[in-house]
């Protein structure tokens, strides 16, 4: 992969991951998820507000723009830039410019992109949240365990492929960063479950 091609990559990436679909579907109804429970503009924050719909539309879409990314750049420019544009989008995800850097946690985005890589690794990845998500009704509980486990079920399921688990354990590693005030909420017992509109997420 040359340089220019790296660069491209991180562009589309980027751009992609940077559109705030949570912000532009909770604003066509009027409400600015911003203003709402955490102020995240990802899929669990816009479930606050009450609207399911606009919320699996969220979890959806904000998926869908990481695995866009994935699938444009490797028809493009081949597998090597795909996984690059795919950690650009989950970058652009989380640091939108458009809002200042402050974007969401990147969950959906990590699920968009991994079902791109490796829909395999991607399904783990969904079973290992929903199983946690239904036991114990903590979103950021599952996300967390979800990506804590992705990178060595990366490994182990696509013939120990060490750059789709490199770039798991980068996404993870980021991932649990953008969970750490989740992370102090449930270490005291006062993280919200899913469908709570306490702050949170």
């Amino acid at each position: 992969m040359t340089m220019q091609t790296m660069l491209m990559a991180l562009v589309l990436g980027y751009l992609l991951g940077s559109i705030p679909f949570g912000l532009l579907l909770t604003r066509a109804i009027g409400v600015d998820i911003r203003a709402i429970g955490s102020g995240n503009i990802g899929a669990t924050n816009v479930l606050r507000t009450g609207n399911k719909p606009l919320a699996v539309a969220t979890l959806l879409l904000d998926a869908g723009k990481g695995a866009a990314a994935v699938l444009i750049a490797r028809y493009l420019w081949g597998d090597a830039a795909a996984m690059v544009a795919g950690l650009a989008a989950f970058a652009g995800h989380i640091l939108p410019v458009w809002l200042g850097f402050k974007g969401g946690k990147g969950v959906a985005t990590y699920i968009g992109v991994v079902l791109a890589l490796n829909w395999m690794v991607g399904l783990i990845f969904c079973a290992v949240w929903l199983v946690i998500a239904f036991a114990r009704r903590f979103s950021s509980l599952a996300a967390l365990t979800a990506a804590a486990t992705a990178p060595l079920f990366a490994y182990v399921v696509d013939n120990q492929n060490l750059m789709l688990a490199a770039a798991c354990g980068l996404m993870s590693v980021i991932l649990t960063l953008t969970h750490r005030q989740n992370i102090i909420r449930l270490w005291n017992n006062t993280e919200p479950r899913i469908g709570e509109k306490q702050p949170g997420a």
